[in-house]
């Protein structure tokens, strides 16, 4: 015949929520692994059904269902979607067996993490009394508390610790306790309250950073101002200097041009009058020689009367003859 209609979610365990490990019947008819019933039943000192409480006395013997195992050989050997495997840093299903699915939400009174379909079954299975559901955390342990193994719902302010509703009938009882939730609201407020002081913070810094750069830009901007200032007065000093001193240069060169000039007029009338003397004392030389008396005492009175018209005057450390009357 074939197979129709067979679900996994109708062969599992109300126990650990996996499809059925060798599976038993109660007298009431509802089937369990035989591992796990038989553990509960150890730990509980009960012999009841998880799922109608039904108590049974003396304790009943549990045989193997083989048609139920026969069924349940069948679905593990089903393929299920890739994408519902676990893969890195997603929580597993505590309830799979073989290859683990991705957990969607951890119960935190079985103190398991399920995926769809084992959480489905978990949710139908404690349809009268809702278990408290999170989202799939790998940190379980970590809300149990370890010495009594209860859910972890109260803090010690105390003694600034995580603790059990049992824990406050024992060690920690007159302490100052609160539920986990107050103690996280008046803790939001606290952190609310510092992201406020820290908001504030920024703000003033950011302030104080944006009136820094507007005095880094102002002052790089007064430097180049004043570069360009000094360079242009610089400019204008060395074009100034430059000028002063082309006009200086150009007066000196003046000047020792009128002066060369008048000098080499100088030097003309000195030469002159160096050889109109020269001339002058050869003719007196020679007068000097004349046998003649009235020719000498003639040409002598002559030479007398020429030479007194002539004086010597000195001139810018020169001796220059000039006629007199010039």
């Amino acid at each position: 015949m074939a197979e129709v209609g067979i679900s996994q979610d109708e062969f599992k365990c109300s126990v650990c929520l996996d499809l059925l490990k060798d599976p038993v019947t109660t007298p009431c008819g509802h089937s369990y692994c035989k591992n796990c019933i038989t553990v509960r039943w150890d730990q509980e000192g009960v012999y009841s059904c998880p799922q109608c409480r039904q108590t049974f006395s003396p304790r009943p013997a549990l045989a193997e269902n083989t048609m139920l195992a026969g069924v349940v050989e069948k679905l593990k050997k089903r393929k299920l979607p890739a994408d519902c495997y676990a893969g890195a840093g997603d929580v597993e299903c505590d309830a799979c067996t073989g290859r683990k699915h991705k957990a969607v939400k951890s119960c935190l009174e079985c103190q398991n993490s399920y995926c769809q379909n084992h959480l489905e079954v978990h949710e139908s299975f404690f349809k009268r009394k809702r278990h408290n559901l999170t989202e799939a955390t790998g940190r379980l342990q970590e809300m149990i508390c370890q010495t009594h193994d209860k859910l972890i719902e109260i803090f010690c302010r105390t003694d600034q610790k995580f603790i059990c509703v049992l824990c406050t009938m024992d060690e920690h009882k007159n302490h100052d306790t609160v539920s986990t939730a107050a103690e996280r609201t008046e803790k939001q407020n606290q952190l609310k309250e510092r992201q406020r002081s820290f908001q504030q913070r920024i703000q003033q810094r950011e302030k104080d950073l944006h009136q820094l750069r507007e005095a880094v830009e102002s002052h790089k901007s007064s430097a180049q101002t004043a570069v360009e200032d000094s360079e242009r007065i610089f400019t204008e000093l060395i074009r100034s200097i430059e000028r002063s001193c082309s006009e200086a240069t150009q007066q000196i060169r003046d000047q020792k041009k009128t002066a060369v000039s008048r000098a080499e007029e100088r030097l003309e009338r000195l030469e002159q009058e160096i050889n109109d003397l020269r001339r002058r004392d050869a003719e007196l030389e020679q007068l000097s020689h004349t046998q003649d008396h009235i020719h000498f005492l003639q040409d002598h009175t002559h030479e007398y009367l020429h030479l007194d018209r002539m004086v010597l005057y000195p001139d810018d450390s020169l001796c220059t003859l000039y006629h007199a009357g010039l």
